[in-house]
């Protein structure tokens, strides 16, 4: 019984301190692309896609280094500098794919079944992209860490529909810039808890027992 109050214990203690620094590191990075968006609004519209792509590899390498931070109190030989690349390599497809098809209207005007086809895969890439690109480095440190994919995948889907349960209602045409950026925000640090709470969930039951 005691070994097992120690466990959970652990659990606990890692649990609580993957939300709270990757909450936090996911809401910091969504600065980058909150400012492309600001950027691109205001004074540059033609370069909205490109610098929003770039922004994202911002948002990743800083969400990835806040999450490996914590990750190598249990796993110390998970490489930072990988895991980070990896990363942001991931989010880089994420908003790639975001942008190409969910980005733009182009596509509504295909048939019901390839739009329903093409939307599930676009969306499946988009929801996976983080979680497979790091999975190249946990699968070295854990067994069957192709859990985490699925684990992550269902970390963003319940982020980013937070992010648009609250900022949706609240974004009106005609609105200041500031306004949207800051609802923008808000609902960036929900997203950013929420999946910061299903993937630390996933990674308790993933990692070795200390």
């Amino acid at each position: 019984m005691a070994a097992e109050g120690s466990v959970a214990t652990h659990g606990n203690t890692f649990l609580a301190r993957w939300v709270g620094w990757v909450g936090y590191g996911e809401a910091l990075g969504f600065l980058a692309p909150a400012t492309a968006q600001f950027v691109s609004a205001a004074v540059w519209p033609t370069a909205a896609v490109p610098l929003l792509v770039l922004a994202g590899l911002v948002e990743g390498a800083v969400l990835g280094w806040f999450q490996v931070r914590v990750l190598r109190t249990r796993l110390p030989a998970v490489s930072a500098r990988r895991w980070v690349l990896l990363t942001a390599a991931g989010a880089v497809v994420a908003w790639t794919v975001g942008l190409t098809f969910f980005g733009n209207g182009s596509w509504k005007g295909w048939p019901a079944a390839a739009q329903i086809i093409t939307g599930t895969g676009a969306a499946v890439v988009l929801l996976a992209s983080i979680g497979c690109a790091q999975w190249f480095e946990l699968r070295r440190h854990v067994p069957r860490a192709w859990r985490w994919i699925a684990g992550s995948a269902a970390a963003w889907a319940l982020g980013l529909g937070v992010f648009m349960a609250v900022a949706t209602p609240l974004w009106q045409p005609g609105q200041d810039l500031w306004l949207t950026a800051a609802i923008g925000m808000g609902a960036a640090v929900l997203m950013a808890l929420a999946m910061a709470a299903v993937t630390g969930l996933v990674l308790v039951r993933l990692l070795p027992t200390p």
